[in-house]
């Protein structure tokens, strides 16, 4: 029987070795202009204009059309999607997938909330293809996910608010604010999906040890590490090596956001998904 991962493109992954798997793209939206968040965008360019631009700006979710396009002729489908506190894409998926199996009794399919986004829908994804490599049922694997998923998280650090200021998720003057001080944001993904400031640092030399102590705080002990940054390699390295200096055998990557995540994360931003003990 045939497997196939679906991730939406919060994801930031665009393929997944050895286990077959879609990216179905999200949307930026910025007066005439659409960013599709798929392996052509070129990311940079859009950040560049949209640190520049000052009307509003929206995102849009894959269709059902696209989920179905997406889960094509698979028996069994593991799809994972950002939060459902964010986006319309869990929903859109959840239509997809009951019209699937409609249509195609037989098969099977499982939509995930992450309640999240980034690194921390990337480690879910690697949980599902390890257990597919194993020759797991499909019902073991959305108990065994599901059980995972209460041991993943997410921080993030942002540089800027603007984008997030623009598209009505921060008031103006808050945005405003935190530039002018060169405030970096830390926050997590809450339980429920949500976008949680839990604390700041002002300027990348204090961040870093700000992350370390949350990372802390959460639970970390030395888990899979996935950090996704967007024009940022140097703060994410600095990372890495702090971990590793604590945790010498961790296993971290380090990715670059794409198109949805890079829109709300903007230049210089880090989204963590991280295994707690």
């Amino acid at each position: 029987m045939s497997s196939k991962i679906v991730l939406d493109s919060s994801g930031n992954l665009h393929c997944f070795e050895n286990v077959d798997f879609v990216s179905v793209p999200l949307k930026i939206l910025a007066g005439d202009r659409e960013f599709v968040d798929d392996e052509k965008n070129d990311v940079q360019e859009m950040v560049r204009f949209l640190g520049e631009y000052k009307g509003k700006t929206s995102t849009s979710c894959p269709g059902v059309g696209e989920f179905l396009d997406a889960f094509a002729e698979a028996d069994n489908v593991y799809c994972v999607t950002i939060t459902s506190n964010l986006s319309g894409s869990y929903n859109a998926a959840e239509v997809a997938a009951r019209t699937y199996q409609e249509q195609h009794p037989e098969r099977k399919v499982h939509v995930f909330d992450s309640l999240s986004t980034g690194g921390e829908m990337a480690l879910l994804a690697e949980k599902i293809a390890e257990l597919i490599l194993k020759n797991t049922s499909f019902e073991s694997i959305v108990e065994q996910v599901k059980a995972y998923q209460q041991k993943t998280r997410l921080l993030f650090s942002l540089e800027s608010l603007h984008n997030l200021a623009n598209n009505g998720r921060v008031p103006n003057a808050v945005a405003a604010i935190a530039g002018m001080l060169g405030i970096r944001l830390v926050g997590k993904a809450s339980e429920v999906g949500t976008l949680q400031p839990i604390g700041k640092a002002r300027g990348e030399k204090k961040l870093i040890p700000e992350l370390m102590k949350h990372l802390s705080a959460s639970g970390y002990c030395g888990g899979k590490v996935r950090i996704d940054h967007c024009s940022n390699p140097d703060a994410a390295g600095k990372l890495r090596e702090a971990i590793l200096e604590q945790f010498p055998g961790a296993d971290i990557r380090i990715g670059e956001n794409g198109a949805l995540c890079s829109f709300y994360a903007e230049k210089g931003g880090l989204l963590i998904g991280f295994e707690i003990a």
